[in-house]
């Protein structure tokens, strides 16, 4: 069937049509976030091609892909995706893939996932993992072996000597950002976000989240009036100073809330759920947790 399809694609391109975002025949990798494409990125090098499905400053649990895309998914040699419920809108994409052969990794659900303690996901999975640094050397790992099994091709020596270093990367920055969050007050270590993206990160550096804008594991949930009742609760409890929102959500509810609770909360753009263009201040994952680093620490310590 792949190579069905493989066919199909090639007669497409002659005759003007749609085809798959490949540009030769060499080994093909297909990442559905750009989170996890960077990372797969830094592995493989030169070794082989990555498409990367999401765009740059895009929601994961709602961006789409065009027809084109699709079929460079069935056509690929190793799809990675980050699963647990994260890709609402192309996860029935990537089971077409499954179900025509073609090898998929499920990176969230093999890092040891942690569960929504709260709001209308608690006792699910979060899918959120890379706000943790040590989950993502364990997906590191798993990726290296997950390239190495499945695209051929590729030097596996090569390919786990580049998983290693990009691992000593983000076993440093792990022990940077232990660090510096370790640095803040007891009293200013909360956080009020726009949805549960956080849990990770306060899990692994010991941080509260004390509430969210939308009390959910995904962007497309809605508060209703007893949520934000709530949440301006714990505002006033935890005397909280800045509510961290999503550079890719618009921040309006998050400052209606903060005109809300009448007090004078500042709204901080994270980059939570994706890069930024390459030219922005969170171009690969690395940057992307130091920017957030910056921003956290800066805003619960003003």
């Amino acid at each position: 069937m792949r190579r069905l399809a493989a066919i199909v694609a090639a007669t497409a391109a002659l005759l003007g049509g749609a085809t798959a975002c490949t540009t030769d025949d060499g080994p093909h990798i297909v990442v559905t976030t750009n989170i996890l494409g960077d990372v797969v990125r830094e592995i493989t090098g030169d070794a082989a091609s990555v498409t990367v499905l999401m765009k740059p400053n895009a929601d994961p649990h709602s961006f789409a892909i065009s027809a084109r895309e699709a079929h460079t998914l069935q056509t690929a040699d190793l799809v990675v995706y980050n699963g647990l419920g994260l890709e609402e809108g192309v996860l029935r994409h990537v089971e077409s893939a499954a179900a025509e052969g073609v090898p998929v990794v499920e990176v969230g659900a093999q890092v040891a996932p942690l569960e929504y303690r709260d709001g209308d996901a608690a006792g699910l999975p979060d899918p959120h993992f890379w706000t943790d640094p040590s989950r993502m050397a364990t997906a590191a790992g798993l990726l290296a072996e997950q390239i190495t099994t499945h695209v051929t091709g590729v030097d596996a020596a090569v390919i786990r000597a580049r998983a290693a270093a990009y691992t000593r990367k983000l076993t440093n920055l792990d022990t940077e950002l232990a660090a510096r969050f370790a640095g803040l007050a007891a009293e200013r270590r909360v956080l009020v976000t726009n949805h549960h993206v956080f849990g990770y990160l306060a899990d692994r550096y010991h941080l509260e989240v004390v509430g969210t804008i939308l009390p959910s594991g995904t962007t497309l949930a809605s508060p209703s009036a007893s949520d934000l009742a709530s949440l301006v609760g714990a505002i006033e409890k935890y005397r909280v100073p800045a509510i961290f929102a999503d550079t890719a959500q618009p921040d309006r509810l998050a400052e209606v809330l903060a005109a809300e609770a009448g007090l004078t909360v500042r709204v901080v753009g994270l980059y939570s759920e994706s890069l930024s263009d390459v030219d922005g201040e969170a171009a690969n994952y690395l940057a992307m947790m130091r920017f957030n680093a910056d921003a956290i620490i800066g805003g619960l310590s003003a």
